[in-house]
């Protein structure tokens, strides 16, 4: 069922104006305009037009152009406006996805803090006190809080996987030059993969696949070549247990946990010393490969160095003109040690499908960023460093929680492994459960905030059987009452949100009396878990049937208060 263009743009500019998170945005279309691009798609839809991405709302990392919004790569210094869409928003506007605005990042996409920003320091969606993680911070929480389906961000150094880590959802970083970088400030132009943000895998892996293929403005690009198939009893590797010390408390028996529930699933695990990998990630900062941060964008900080410490991040400025020092004979030298390093970790790799590691290494604060910003930022890409410098697919997955906050793991495979990935990742996310809600837990309304943090995904809206009736209850803040009825009964709208398992378990312990969570019927003959109300709760209350559901209710009542006033 095809998603209402125009409801979901409301939706998700109702949550902006909830969750008031405005370091999360750079620039945000004016509503009205959104809409109406809402409306032509709901039109093609309705025309007969197949549009896979109608009804799907997506935010853009401000490095990617989307024409007519300025773009700034973090900095007002650098700003222009383009005339056309990078060719990957492009491909998804085309699909049918509505852009809402550019959302912040470490400037020039140049850190995995999401703190090196004249726009603001992008505050992790579980933890303000948190960093969001970048460069893609604002992509990344957006889609956390729930505000947009999906987002893009970019990756060169891990930036489209640190942040889903961090903030508890599916980073997808395709292989490079599957996505062309057509319309993409660059960062490292030869590493730089624009990758997918979004809470919900199958959703992830659909806008990476619409987005690629070759593109010629951009030489770099390639076409998918076929994955080889998974064997019965795929094999992972996993690092040994000297490349894991130095990780957060409790984060490395959640990765030996994660591990577990991959072998339970009838992979092989094996463990694999990849010290050829993890020297290969140092050589992104420390070896002459950072030059190409200097050939994007040196020249314009060497033209605004006035503004270092202003609208140039000073972290960012030192790491860019850096780039200015390595020599030719030192690139050389440095691409012959990477090519040693990657056939060495391909050896070590070699009978196995992909690495699992965990995506990062710790969650840090703000303030412990501040104060050693190089350094936990080097940390934090310890194992995302390496994919790009050899040419790797990854993909970060959610893998539960460590003291109240996401944790993440990565798999990693070779160029065009990307399908396999994902096939091995669906074997370790947690099986999800839909939920039909009709009242105070629908898009916009006081609750859902809860379905929210508890990982819930809008599905689609839904009405039940002709065989209920709705009741208004005396409850703070104001519900509806759902039953089941013999005789006299009629279809209720609302709608139905997908929970992980464990997101939906902690939600409905949360449930408090007179609701419950009872199977419902729905007009398509689904049967799925849904609110219903305690008889003792309906006795007196209001039959609210004959409105259809909970909106049109309030909207009925507010109508009449404004005409009593």
């Amino acid at each position: 069922m095809t998603l209402d263009p125009i409801a979901a743009v409301d939706r998700a500019y109702d949550r902006i104006e909830a969750e008031g998170r405005r370091e999360i945005w750079v620039t945000l279309r004016f509503r009205e305009d959104a809409l109406s691009e809402a409306k032509i798609i709901a039109e093609r839809v309705a025309a007969g037009e197949d549009l896979p991405l109608a009804g799907r709302v997506i935010a853009v990392k401000d490095n990617i152009d989307v024409a007519g919004l300025p773009t700034t790569a973090g900095a007002p210094s650098y700003i222009y406006r383009p005339d056309s869409d990078a060719t990957a928003v492009a491909r998804l506007r085309a699909a049918g996805a509505v852009v809402i605005g550019k959302t912040n990042l470490d400037q020039f996409a140049t850190g995995l803090v999401g703190t090196r920003s004249p726009y603001g320091e992008v505050r992790n969606a579980w933890d303000p006190t948190r960093i969001s993680g970048g460069s893609s911070a604002g992509s990344a929480v957006a889609v956390a809080l729930g505000i947009v389906d999906a987002a893009l961000g970019t990756d060169t150094a891990g930036s489209g996987r640190v942040p889903a880590a961090l903030n508890g959802i599916v980073g997808v970083k395709p292989t490079k030059g599957l996505v062309p970088v057509t319309g993409v400030v660059p960062a490292c132009y030869s590493l730089d993969c624009v990758t997918v943000f979004a809470r919900d895998l199958a959703l992830g892996r659909l806008v990476a696949e619409l987005m690629s293929g070759p593109d010629a403005e951009d030489p770099l690009s390639r076409e998918a070549r076929a994955d080889a198939v998974l064997p019965p009893r795929p094999r992972v590797a996993v690092p040994t247990g000297e490349h894991l010390a130095e990780m957060a408390p409790g984060w490395r028996e959640a990765f030996a946990a994660a591990a577990e529930s991959l072998a339970a699933t009838g992979v092989e695990i094996v463990e694999v010393d990849i010290a050829p990998l993890l020297e290969a990630a140092k050589m992104l900062y420390g070896g002459a490969f950072v030059a190409e941060r200097y050939a994007a964008v040196g020249a314009h900080i060497e033209a605004h160095r006035d503004q270092i410490g202003t609208g140039l991040d000073p972290t960012v400025a030192a790491i860019i003109l850096a780039g200015a020092s390595p020599t030719a004979a030192q690139w050389a030298a440095d691409t012959a040690t990477l090519a040693r390093l990657g056939a060495q970790g391909r050896a070590l790799l070699d009978g196995c499908d992909a690495l699992l590691t965990p995506t990062t290494t710790c969650h840090p604060t703000l303030e412990e960023v501040a104060a050693d910003p190089v350094g936990v930022n080097s940390r934090l890409g310890r194992f995302t460093n390496f994919a790009n410098l050899l040419d790797l697919a990854s993909l970060a997955v959610p893998a539960g929680f460590v003291g109240g906050l996401p944790f993440g793991v990565m798999l990693t495979g070779p160029a065009f492994s990307d399908r396999g990935l994902a096939d091995l990742a669906r074997r370790l996310l947690a099986p999800s459960i839909d939920l039909f809600v009709v009242g105070a837990h629908l898009s916009g309304q006081p609750l859902n905030s809860q379905l929210v943090q508890a990982g819930g995904t809008l599905v689609r809206p839904a009405t039940t059987a002709a065989a209920y009736r709705l009741r208004a209850l005396d409850t703070t803040p104001p519900k509806p009452g759902l039953m089941r009825v013999a005789d006299g009964g009629a279809s209720v709208e609302g709608e139905v949100w997908r929970l992980p398992a464990a997101g939906f378990g902690t939600f409905v312990a949360a449930v408090p009396p007179p609701m419950v969570i009872g199977t419902v019927e729905l007009s398509d003959g689904a049967a799925v878990p849904g609110f219903l109300a305690e008889p003792w709760a309906l006795e007196g209350a209001d039959d609210i049937t004959p409105f259809g559901g909970w909106r049109a209710y309030l909207a009925a009542n507010r109508t009449k208060e404004t005409m009593t006033r």
